[in-house]
C-alpha cells in the first residue's frame, strides 16, 4: 500500500510530507486549494508525462517521492527481484522535474525509465479519475479485471504461454518455408557438387604427394642421368684420395701435418663410399613409367578442373569438400525441422484450443455475474438506467492469440434505447467513475492491486445517492487501500482518516499545506462542506451525527 508522499517545489507546493494508513483516507477543501495537486504529484512517480511548468515559481526543479510497502504484494517484488531493484518490502519510486524540461525517475535510488516506473505503478496502486490514465478505459485491463475476478487468471497464464509458443514455432515455420524453393534448388546444387567431389575422394596431403610424384615422373630420365655422372665422379674422387692415401704412406708418422692428411683422406674416403651407396638406392628408385606418369597427371587434372571450378586453389578442395558436405546436412536437417515443426504446432494448437476454449466459457459465465452486480450498484448510485454488457467478440484470424479466443471490451448505455458503446465513448467523467466504482466493489475481494484513489466520484450526485457513494468505498476500504478526494459531506464522513488541503498567500506566493484532522477537526471540515462559510451549531450537530453514523 501507500505509505507516504513527499513534495517540493511542485505547483503551489513548497513542501509536503504525508504518511498514509490502510482503510479509507478522504481529502477535502476549498475549491481552488489544490486537492488534486498530490495525486499529478503521484501520477509523476508512476510515469505520467512531465511539465516543466509544474516547477514552483522560483525554483529549479521539483521532486516527488512516493513510499509504498509491498510486502504483500508478490507481483511488485517478483517484478523489482527481475531486475534486480528488490530492496525489503519498502519501494521508493521517486521523480525529478527541472525548468529546463529535463526528467528524471528512480526505483529504489537507481534511475528507471518512465515506462518501467508506470509498468511497476500499475502492480502498486489504481487511480480512478477523469482523466487519461483511467484504468477502466483501457480494454486490457477490463480483460483482466474479469479474469481475476473469476479467478482463472492461472488459465489465461496457461492460454497466454500456450499461444506465444505456437507462434514463436510458427515464426520458425515461416522463416523456413519462405526460402523453401531456393533452399530445394539449393540442396540439389549442393547434393550433385558433394556427389562429384565424393567421386573424386581426394585424401588429404594426396595433392602435394601427387605434385611431387609427378615432378619425379616428368625429369626421370634427366634425373638418372644426372645420378649416374655424379656416382662416376664419387667413383674418380674416391680413387683418387685412395690413391693420394698411399702417396702419402709413413709419412703420416714423421710429422703432425701429414697424420693429420691421412686421417682427412681417410674420412674423405668412407664419405664418398657412402655417397656412392645412397647415390645407387636414389638411382635405383627412379624409374622411368610413362604410363604411372600420364596416370598422375590425369589425376592432378581433376583436382585441378574442380578446383577452377569452384574458384578455389587446388589445396583448398578438401575444405571446400567438407564445408559443402557440412551445408548439405544442414539443409536435411532443417527440413527434419519442418516437419517437427509442423507436427509440434499441431500439438499446441490442440492444446490451446482447449484451453481457450474453456477460458471463454468461463469468462462468459463471470461476465454475466459482473454485470449482475454491477448494475444492482448502480442501480444505488442512482444509475438504475444504465445498462452494462461485457462483449465478446472472436478473433478473425482463428489462430492463437496470448489473450485467448475472443476479444473482450466493456459497454455501457447510459439513456434508455440507446445502444451500448465503449466506456470512453459514452460516459461522462461522473458517470464513468460512479460506473468504476461499481466494478471496483464487486471485483475487490480478486483485485490484486492493493491501493486505489478515487478523485471526485462524486461529481454530478448528492443526498442518499452521495451517502451510498461514501458507503461503497468504505466497503471497498475493507480489502483494500482506498483514497478519495471529495466534495460531499456525506462521502467524506465515510473515512476513517481525513486529510485537508488549504492554501494561503506567504508573501506573494500562494502555499498550499494538507493536514491529518483529528475527530474534532473532522467535525469542523464536515460542518463547512455542509453549511459552506457560515459554520453553525446546527451544522455541526449533524456533522457530528454524520460522523458517528
Amino acid at each position: 500500500m501507500l505509505t507516504h508522499i513527499s513534495i517540493s517545489n511542485y505547483t503551489i507546493v513548497a513542501a509536503l510530507e504525508i504518511d498514509f494508513a490502510p482503510g479509507m483516507t478522504v481529502i477535502t477543501g476549498e475549491t481552488g486549494a489544490g486537492k488534486s495537486i498530490m495525486l499529478d504529484a503521484l501520477g509523476l512517480c508512476l510515469g505520467d508525462r512531465a511539465d516543466p511548468k509544474a516547477v514552483r515559481h522560483g525554483c529549479d526543479r521539483a521532486e516527488v517521492i512516493a513510499g509504498f510497502d509491498i510486502g504483500a504484494i508478490p507481483r511488485a517484488q517478483a517484478w523489482l527481484q527481475e531486475r534486480d531493484l528488490h530492496n525489503g518490502n519498502e519501494c521508493l519510486l521517486r521523480r525529478i522535474v527541472t525548468t529546463e524540461g529535463r526528467s528524471r525517475a528512480y526505483i529504489n535510488g537507481s534511475t528507471s525509465t518512465l515506462q518501467d516506473c508506470a509498468e511497476l505503478g500499475s502492480l502498486l496502486i489504481d487511480i480512478h479519475s477523469q482523466h487519461a490514465h483511467q484504468s477502466l478505459l483501457r480494454k486490457p485491463y477490463q480483460r483482466h479485471l474479469l479474469d481475476a475476478y473469476a479467478g482463472h487468471l492461472a488459465l489465461a497464464r496457461e492460454v497466454e504461454e500456450a499461444a506465444s509458443d505456437w507462434l514463436r514455432m510458427r515464426r520458425e515455420l515461416d522463416l523456413l518455408t519462405s526460402t523453401r524453393d531456393e533452399q530445394t534448388a539449393r540442396a540439389q546444387l549442393l547434393a550433385y557438387q558433394v556427389d562429384e567431389l565424393d567421386a573424386l575422394g581426394l585424401a588429404e596431403g594426396e595433392l602435394a604427394l601427387l605434385e611431387q610424384e609427378q615432378q619425379l615422373l616428368a625429369n626421370a630420365e634427366q634425373i638418372l642421368q644426372s645420378a649416374h655422372q655424379a656416382l662416376e665422379l664419387c667413383e674418380e674422387h674416391a680413387s683418387g684420395a685412395r690413391r693420394a692415401l698411399q702417396l702419402i704412406g709413413d709419412a703420416g708418422e714423421l710429422t703432425r701435418a701429414a697424420g693429420n692428411a691421412r686421417e682427412l683422406l681417410d674420412s674423405a674416403t668412407i664419405a664418398l663410399s657412402e655417397a656412392r651407396g645412397e647415390i645407387q638406392h636414389h638411382i635405383d628408385s627412379v624409374e622411368v613409367d610413362p604410363a604411372r606418369l600420364a596416370e598422375v597427371e590425369q589425376r592432378l587434372a581433376d583436382v585441378y578442373d574442380i578446383a577452377r571450378k569452384h574458384r578455389v586453389m587446388p589445396e583448398a578442395v578438401g575444405e571446400l569438400h567438407q564445408r559443402l558436405g557440412r551445408e548439405l546436412q544442414d539443409m536435411t536437417d532443417d527440413g527434419q525441422r519442418l516437419e517437427q515443426l509442423q507436427a509440434e504446432l499441431a500439438t499446441i494448437a490442440e492444446a490451446y484450443n482447449g484451453k481457450a476454449r474453456e477460458l471463454g466459457k468461463r469468462r462468459r459465465k463471470a461476465a454475466t455475474q459482473l454485470v449482475g452486480e454491477a448494475s444492482d450498484i448502480l442501480a444505488t448510485l442512482a444509475m438504475a438506467q444504465c445498462r452494462l454488457e461485457v462483449q465478446f467478440s472472436e478473433r478473425a484470424s482463428g489462430e492463437p492469440h496470448p489473450h485467448g479466443g475472443e476479444d473482450i471490451e466493456f459497454l455501457i448505455s447510459t439513456n434508455p434505447g440507446a445502444p451500448p458503446q465503449p466506456l470512453a465513448r459514452i460516459a461522462s467523467g461522473g458517470e464513468l467513475s460512479r460506473i468504476s466504482l461499481a466494478i471496483q466493489v464487486v471485483t475487490a475481494s480478486s483485485s490484486t492491486v492493493p491501493s486505489m484513489v478515487f478523485d471526485e466520484v462524486d461529481v454530478g450526485i448528492g443526498g442518499a445517492t452521495a451517502e451510498v457513494v461514501g458507503r461503497l468505498l468504505r466497503t471497498l476500504a475493507e480489502r483494500t487501500q482506498v483514497l478519495c478526494v471529495t466534495h460531499l459531506p456525506q462521502v467524506a464522513a465515510q473515512g476513517h482518516h481525513h486529510l485537508r488541503v488549504s492554501k494561503s498567500i506567504e508573501g506573494k506566493l500562494a502555499q498550499t499545506r494538507l493536514d491529518t484532522l483529528p475527530q474534532e477537526d473532522k467535525v469542523a471540515e464536515i460542518a463547512r462542506m455542509l453549511g459552506g462559510v457560515k459554520v453553525t451549531a446546527k451544522t455541526l450537530a449533524t456533522a457530528r451525527e454524520m460522523l458517528e453514523g
